[in-house]
């Protein structure tokens, strides 16, 4: 899943806690108070012995029960999850089994990757690179969210979302993105409607 050794990785993990958060002040503070951050960490724990064996797959999902109960973060064993995640405040982001998430990606609290039916198989979002998605937010099933797109507070998507495309609303709706707008934008739904 990841090419970096285990330090880079962290250093990495708590430099884009650091850019993406302006309230975190130092690497300290964020390894040892972002919930966030921690899912994430335990998260890669879980996922790699998720795949180990199909024997571990019940130690796996109690590593994530534990960093559900520790950090407010649910995110299955299963789910792939790309470099430069992160999870801003954290408390109740709903990550599923056969979630894909891509790289250099922003989930607000609240936010949920989840499915619609209880059937096997892909039933979770797949969510491309540079993606932000908004507090509260639930993209459901196994759509595919394109890169550069922002999904906004309390939105929620039921359907494929085009490269670049903002999203608000219920069910949530590609808007133009207006041009002062980026990725890094905290969203405000409001303006785009």
């Amino acid at each position: 899943m990841h090419h970096l050794p285990l330090r880079a990785l962290i250093a990495e993990d708590l430099a884009t806690a650091r850019r993406r958060d302006p309230a975190a002040r130092t690497r300290v503070e964020v390894a040892l108070t972002y919930s966030g951050v921690h899912a994430l960490w335990l998260h890669r724990i879980a996922h790699k012995v998720w795949h180990v064996s199909p024997l571990l797959r019940l130690p796996a999902r109690i590593i994530s029960q534990l960093a559900r109960t520790l950090t407010g973060v649910e995110i299955h064993p299963g789910a792939v999850i790309g470099r430069r995640f992160f999870i801003d405040h954290g408390m109740g982001v709903v990550i599923g089994e056969t979630a894909e998430v891509g790289e250099d990606v922003l989930m607000f609290h609240g936010s949920t990757l989840g499915g619609r039916t209880m059937s096997h198989g892909k039933r979770h979002p797949t969510v491309g690179n540079n993606v932000v998605i908004g507090a509260g937010a639930k993209v459901l099933g196994p759509v595919t969210i394109g890169s550069d797109v922002q999904i906004g507070a309390n939105a929620v998507v039921v359907k494929d979302v085009a490269d670049g495309d903002v999203v608000v609303g219920v069910p949530g709706r590609p808007r133009p993105r207006p041009a002062e707008a980026s990725p890094e934008d905290l969203i405000d739904p409001a303006i785009y409607i």
